[in-house]
């Protein structure tokens, strides 16, 4: 029951602050100069000021700016997305869904990838504090957290897919013979041209992740239950994974649910530089064409999975500590 109301609070807090991040996005979007038919006017010799506020109003630019928001958010109750200003004035919705399978395939391959290498890692570098692999995993570390991701897309691109032809560099099939492929080889084509992606959209994460773990596992082993274990005669390993690193990993279950947006956001970078056509890509060309329902369509995305990722933080928070729980129903 006590678990029930915690979680009742925490979904109650997200409607709010999902109200206000679509809210700021709605008004910063509008204020940034440019509209959808600046493009269509700037190609159009023809286009007069007459037929401007035509197509602004045909679009509802022409009303005040939060009534716009109004009827939009209206529109979302309904789970109605808008139709997009491009030429096509497809449904919103139908332009996200093409593309949205894509992009949470890599980033759930990414994260398992950053969870299954970043966490060892953190723990034997604090286990093995001040040793020669200490060292070593924290240059390399830092070195990855501080390269840019489109540069190491790049000298990925360069090495792995011109100079050593191992890997495609872009798409996420092979244009020529995919059709008559067998079901198997057509998974490792896909494999094939998933790795570069998958592997640049991971290295930011994995480099902070990992000195994340070390640092929390270094303050662990320091407390003093963990020096009765080893008094007691426990063996190391039973010391390290099953009393700290149960501890180690509080801190880390948060910093995994916060890490949900920041690998939505890299996506516009990976998907733009390897041609993949996902939800990144997608925003990208609605930024440069000003096409508002599509974004705003790619943001409530965003938004709902970054809200998502800090809700399953908290409940893992509180799954793994039951004193989280409770000071959070009587702060309640």
């Amino acid at each position: 029951m006590g678990f029930l109301l915690f979680l009742a609070k925490r979904l109650l807090v997200l409607i709010p602050t999902f109200i206000g991040i679509t809210l700021i996005s709605f008004v910063v979007m509008h204020l940034a100069p440019g509209e959808p038919m600046t493009i269509q006017a700037d190609f159009n010799p023809k286009m007069t000021p007459e037929m401007r506020e035509r197509l602004r109003a045909q679009y509802g630019l022409d009303k005040p700016l939060m009534v716009q928001y109004a009827t939009w958010l209206k529109g979302l109750v309904r789970l109605d997305l808008g139709r997009s200003f491009s030429a096509d004035r497809r449904p919103v919705w139908d332009k996200i869904k093409e593309r949205l399978p894509v992009t949470i395939l890599i980033n759930l391959l990414s994260m398992g990838l950053i969870f299954a290498v970043a966490i060892p890692l953190g723990v034997r570098s604090a286990v093995k504090r001040g040793s020669a692999f200490d060292h070593m995993s924290t240059v390399l570390v830092f070195v990855g957290y501080a390269a840019p991701s489109f540069w190491v897309a790049l000298l990925l691109m360069l090495l792995f897919g011109v100079k050593l032809g191992w890997l495609p560099i872009s798409g996420l099939h092979s244009m020529m013979g995919y059709g008559e492929m067998a079901g198997w080889e057509k998974a490792l084509d896909w494999a094939r041209h998933l790795v570069l992606p998958v592997l640049v959209s991971s290295i930011g994460g994995l480099a902070g992740l990992s000195r994340y773990m070390r640092s929390s596992m270094l303050e662990v082993l320091r407390q003093d239950y963990i020096t009765t274990a080893r008094a007691k005669g426990l063996p190391e390993k039973k010391v390290i994974y099953r009393h700290a690193l149960r501890n180690a990993l509080l801190p880390v279950i948060t910093i995994l649910g916060l890490s949900v947006p920041a690998l939505i956001g890299g996506s516009v970078i990976f998907e733009s530089i390897f041609a993949i056509p996902g939800i990144g890509q997608l925003m990208w060309k609605s930024v440069m064409a000003r096409d508002y329902p599509v974004l705003m369509g790619n943001l409530v995305i965003v938004s709902v999975l970054t809200l998502l990722g800090n809700l399953l933080a908290d409940i893992g928070y509180a799954l793994a500590d039951p004193r989280i729980r409770a000071q959070g129903e009587e702060g309640g």
